[in-house]
Parts: structure tokens; C-alpha cells; sequence
């Protein structure tokens, strides 16, 4: 596939008026995940919700094994790439502030990364193309999937064969820091690795008054904070991009005793596998190195998250195109650099050509460059923009 596709059938001109057209059912199933959001891996009432909502399509659905994933495929009949959509389910652990008719009944969760958004703009993207299924050859395989936001969802589903016979992938992401409607993406790097790391400064305890009788862990641990800082600028090209953030810390318990240990964790995020690699290995060493120019000693753990999310050039092109016919030609932006945020779909991207595309969703009455970003406890959705994804969606499963 490349970036001269055009959309089959008696659909693509009129696919985004037929997406539109769908906008109260796809508002209304985004509001009702809106306000009973589920976390991780096991989100029954979601994937209730879906199966319920895809139920009638002349879909083949089946459910998850180890998570509550859900995958639909429209089978054609007709000899033709199997086309793979993916929307992520999960929720965040955070408490809504924003007040709303369909505000999370749940105080500790929220969606706040629009994944509510994604799976009702590809439930409404399911029933259009299975309404034009004469439309379509080859297959389209709809792919729900929990525990993206941490969890290695797409990895459960990869295991149990959401990507067995797949030709190419798309999904969305909806983004409030982007002006409402309008599609970005880049071929190349489009997301960063996300990797996490815990050192743990072991020193030597005993009374604040008498530092000298002790090992104190906390110099050290505020001079291994300035060394990986440091050591980012000192050992990464600086054309490339990578950052170490350390992110929580903890040591003590009162003012007067100097702790036996301090810990810290954080994350590395790259843009690339060389500079991850070299981050991850040099974290020990700052520490170590670290921990005993003050008489500590340490230890230290990396743990792999998600790689980089690396879209296929020819896809993202595909992207830009099927955007300017079915949207106009001032919905798409090529993306002028990757984000540092990081995606799981970054392991479909490894097995099969595909790519991810961001959706701006800013609300009327904020700018995108001030408005609540997402993970934030007032993140909101525009919901006049979902149509647009709807028909981005089906237009890329159409596209031949």
C-alpha cells in the first residue's frame, strides 16, 4: 500500500456526511464509558458495552483470553488485505474535576486520555462499513484493547493472534493540544520508548546531629539526581532525543535521623533504540559511581516498557492523503517532530506497515496551546471532532 490509495466504492465521496450522520450514537456511547470508566486489563462493563454495540453488524467477534479484549472481523468474502483498526479501552487513576452530565461516577478514575473517545469513534466506523460492506473486499478486523496505559495490552492481544493474517494497521489518538478536528502524523518516530528505572542509595543511619558517625544516602541521592541529568546532555547526540525524569523520591522519616537508604524512580523516554540502549546503560553507572564518591553503595533496575512507536513511512503518507480527500485539505498537518508520550500500538508498528495519527479534540471555549492537556483531571473532549475520526477510520479500511 502506498500513499496513492484511493477509497473504493459508492461510499468514499460522501464517507465523511455517512460518519456524521452517526455522531449522536457515537457521542452517547462515549459518554456513557465517560462515566463508568474501567482500569488495566480487566474492564468487564466496557467490553460489555462493546459487544452489545457491535451485536446485529454481521461481525465475527470474540473475546479475550488474558484481558477483556474484544476483536470483530467484517469478512467480505472477496480476496482482499485484512486491515487492521485499533481503539484502547482503559482508563487513568485520577479523579475528574470537570463537572458534566457524564462526569466519572467512579471518584478514582477517569478518562482522561480519550480512550472513551476511540472506541466509540471505531464502534461507529464498524457499523458504517459493515452498512457498506459492498464496498469493501478483503477483511477489516476491529481491535478493542484494554491496558494500554501501562499494561502492555497490545502485547496480550499479539500473543493471543489479533495480528495473525493483518496487512496493515491504523489507529487514533485524540489530543486537546492540537486545534479541534484537525489530523497530524509523521512517517519515522512518532512516539518515544517509555522505560522505568529504580535506584536505591544504600548508606549508613544514625542521628541528624552527628552526620559524621553516618552514610548519608540523601547527598547522595541529590548528587546521583544532578548526575543523570547531566550525563543525558554529556552522552546523547544532541540531534537525537532522550531524557531521563526522575519522578519520585522517597527518604526518612522525622527531622532528626539521618535515613539508611534513599530511593528514587523515574522514567527514560527516547526516540530512537541507540539512545534508549544508552540511557539504560548508563544509569547504573551514575549511580554507582555516585553512591560511592559518598561512602553509599547502591543498587539499580531498568525495566523495558514500551519501544519506540514508529510509523511506516508509506502508511503515514497514506494518512496525509486519505485526510486531504475525505476531510479537506486543511484537516492534515504533517507532524513537524515525534512527542515524548509513548503508545503500545508501537508493538503492532513492529510486526506489521501501519501507522498512528493524532486527532485534535481541543473544546471550543479553550485555546490548544493553553487547554487541559490529556492525563489531566479537566482534560475534555470535542466532541464535534469524533466524526472526523469515524470517518478516518472506515476511509483507511476502504483505501486500496
Amino acid at each position: 500500500m502506498t500513499s496513492s490509495g484511493s477509497i473504493s466504492g459508492d461510499i468514499g465521496p460522501d464517507i465523511t456526511v455517512a460518519a456524521r450522520s452517526l455522531d449522536a450514537d457515537t457521542i452517547e456511547l462515549r459518554r456513557i464509558l465517560h462515566r463508568e470508566p474501567e482500569l488495566g486489563l480487566d474492564l468487564p462493563k466496557t467490553q460489555s458495552r462493546i459487544t452489545e454495540a457491535l451485536t446485529g453488524l454481521g461481525l465475527d467477534i470474540s473475546l479475550g483470553k488474558s484481558s477483556t479484549s474484544v476483536v470483530a472481523d467484517l469478512d467480505t468474502g472477496r480476496p482482499g488485505p485484512t486491515v487492521l483498526l485499533r481503539g484502547d479501552m482503559d482508563a487513568l487513576p485520577l479523579h475528574e474535576d470537570y463537572p458534566s452530565d457524564f462526569k466519572s461516577i467512579d471518584d478514582s478514575k477517569m478518562h482522561a486520555c480519550g480512550h472513551d473517545a476511540h472506541v466509540a469513534m471505531l464502534v461507529s466506523a464498524a457499523r458504517l462499513l459493515a452498512d457498506n460492506k459492498d464496498s469493501l473486499t478483503g477483511k477489516v478486523r476491529f481491535m478493542f484493547q484494554p491496558g494500554e496505559e501501562g499494561y502492555a495490552g497490545a502485547n496480550h492481544m499479539i500473543k493471543e493472534g489479533v495480528l495473525e493474517g493483518v496487512d496493515r494497521a491504523f489507529a487514533i489518538h485524540v489530543f486537546t493540544s492540537m486545534p479541534n478536528g484537525l489530523v497530524v502524523t509523521k512517517g519515522g518516530a512518532l512516539m518515544a520508548s517509555a522505560d522505568t528505572w529504580e535506584i536505591t542509595i544504600h548508606g549508613k543511619g544514625g542521628h541528624a546531629s552527628a552526620p559524621h558517625q553516618c552514610a548519608d544516602p540523601i547527598p547522595a541521592a541529590a548528587a546521583t539526581i544532578t548526575g543523570l541529568h547531566n550525563m543525558v546532555g554529556r552522552s546523547v547526540d544532541a540531534t537525537r532525543s532522550g531524557l531521563i525524569t526522575v519522578a519520585h523520591i522517597e527518604a526518612g522519616t522525622t527531622n532528626n535521623i539521618i535515613p539508611p537508604s534513599a530511593y528514587m524512580e523515574g522514567t527514560i523516554r527516547a526516540h530512537d533504540e541507540a539512545t534508549r540502549g544508552t540511557l539504560q546503560a548508563l544509569i547504573g553507572q551514575v549511580a554507582e559511581g555516585t553512591a560511592a564518591a559518598h561512602g553509599c553503595a547502591c543498587s539499580t533496575s531498568v525495566t523495558e516498557g514500551y519501544p519506540v512507536t514508529v510509523n511506516h513511512h508509506g502508511q503515514a503518507d497514506l494518512v496525509g492523503s486519505v485526510t486531504r480527500e475525505i476531510l479537506g485539505e486543511e484537516m492534515f498537518r504533517p507532524m513537524p517532530r515525534p512527542v515524548m508520550g509513548a503508545e503500545d500500538f508501537s508493538f503492532v508498528l513492529q510486526h506489521v506497515p501501519g501507522a498512528m495519527a493524532f486527532l485534535g479534540v481541543c473544546p471550543d471555549d479553550e485555546d490548544f496551546r493553553t487547554a487541559a492537556p490529556n492525563h489531566s483531571n479537566l482534560m475534555r473532549v470535542n466532541e464535534s471532532a469524533l466524526g472526523n475520526g469515524v470517518a478516518l477510520y472506515a476511509a483507511m479500511a476502504l483505501t486500496n
